[in-house]
């Protein structure tokens, strides 16, 4: 079932990252124009400037006077379309602009064959444009749409006479073929880029969904780590609870028995020394913070009561929460059962455990300590299965887990092991 799912929402991912990506093309596309267009309208706003300041004034003032067809105009004319082909423009022309609403096209920058414009006619610069140069400024249009001479922006420049009185204007049309080329151009140029920021969110949406499944196995693994201590536990406590039903219904058939004879005194001093060994199994008389490790220790003295065995504990009131509660039950309830294991090899009167916990200022120490054989050889115990005889096989798995936990949180163990004694503490940093 998650893996159909994890399937679904990594294909509707790949979807969504291929319709987030064309319209990032999209959009980087369009910007690319715009800034095109804009980057070669202030080129035409400079060059129509640097042109109009060259022209021939007075020249141009004379042909205002009688625009005809006259030596001045022809003189202008071929100066408009020598700077036309210079700058590889549409057109390049003079305007009359004597109301806000229309201007007029009065010289036009072409060869002297061509002879399909007249002296006066309206032009298409929009009444925006053209409200602006009544007023005396530059003007910039949008792309606009001519049937005659096909798409195209006009720019616009004012023609001062030497009191910087405005005489005309001197208009330039850029065709949109040149726009599209040069945009063309840098798109070209600029594809890598885009195909490199698709594929690097491509690679960000893959290690994000790899994380994820990686998180999702971690934890899966961490809930199967509990699941298995949780059963190990249960199994502990049902194995002593059947072994308390055991000498319980032995009891039971020995008072029977004295009872059926007669033997009331006996009877009676043998139901005080039960009532005696009951009233010493008592629970953990502490305080401790973290519920989980309270639940454990309470489980491992119950555990070795039930072996005969003498359980000591030394708790500090504690939450112990730089560490998870998991990986502590894992390091205490290893430890703790090869403590119990190692006591049963002694005679019940000898099986004694030692438990600590405790905070130090920036470390956790926890110590368990038991009596029974001297451990030889304490490295070789930490390798996974490692084992001295049959029984010794949980053993070795353990402290291999043990290790491997301690290690996770920068920590260290040692053992000291005597004749008659074994001690293994753990040391955990605490990180802030």
């Amino acid at each position: 079932m998650y893996t159909r799912k994890f399937k679904r929402i990594f294909i509707l991912s790949i979807i969504l990252l291929l319709f987030f990506i064309t319209i990032n093309i999209y959009i980087s596309y369009s910007k690319i124009n715009r800034t095109v267009e804009e980057s070669i309208a202030n080129q035409s706003l400079q060059a129509a400037k640097s042109i109009a300041s060259s022209m021939d004034v007075e020249g141009y003032k004379r042909f205002l006077a009688n625009p005809v067809r006259s030596q001045e105009y022809w003189e202008i004319r071929r100066y408009l379309n020598d700077a036309r082909e210079k700058i590889g423009a549409l057109h390049v022309y003079t305007l009359a602009v004597d109301n806000p609403r229309v201007s007029k096209g009065m010289i036009m920058g072409m060869p002297e064959e061509w002879d399909n414009y007249d002296i006066g006619d309206i032009c298409t610069v929009p009444e925006k444009q053209v409200k602006r140069a009544y007023e005396g400024k530059t003007y910039v249009t949008d792309v606009l749409t001519d049937l005659k001479y096909g798409n195209y922006l006009s720019v616009g420049a004012p023609i001062k006479d030497k009191e910087g009185d405005v005489i005309g204007y001197l208009g330039i049309d850029i065709s949109v073929d040149v726009l599209d080329d040069i945009g063309g151009k840098i798109l070209g140029n600029s594809i890598w880029l885009l195909i490199f920021n698709g594929l690097f969110v491509l690679i960000v949406s893959a290690s994000f969904f790899i994380i994820q499944r990686w998180y999702h196995q971690e934890v899966a693994k961490e809930m199967k780590d509990t699941e298995d201590i949780y059963h190990s536990e249960v199994t502990s406590l049902i194995s002593s609870a059947q072994s308390l039903r055991h000498d319980f219904f032995n009891h039971i058939q020995v008072m029977h028995g004295l009872l059926k004879l007669g033997h009331h005194e006996t009877a009676l001093n043998y139901i005080t020394s039960l009532f005696k060994e009951a009233r010493s199994i008592e629970n953990i008389n502490i305080n401790i913070e973290n519920p989980g490790l309270s639940v454990l220790l309470q489980t491992k003295k119950f555990s070795a009561q039930n072996h005969n065995i003498d359980i000591d504990f030394d708790v500090s009131n504690h939450s112990f929460e730089a560490v998870k509660t998991v990986d502590l039950i894992k390091i205490l309830s290893n430890l703790i059962d090869n403590a119990i294991e190692a006591t049963l090899e002694l005679p019940e009167d000898e099986r004694e455990i030692g438990i600590e916990c405790k905070v130090e200022p920036d470390q956790y120490l926890f110590k368990i300590e038991n009596t029974g054989q001297k451990i030889q050889d304490k490295e070789s115990i930490f390798n996974r299965g490692y084992s001295t005889k049959e029984r010794g096989k949980q053993r070795g798995q353990g402290l291999y887990i043990v290790r491997n936990v301690i290690h996770i949180y920068g920590g260290e163990i040692s053992i000291d092991s005597t004749e008659n004694k074994t001690s293994i503490i753990v040391l955990i940093p605490i990180k802030n």
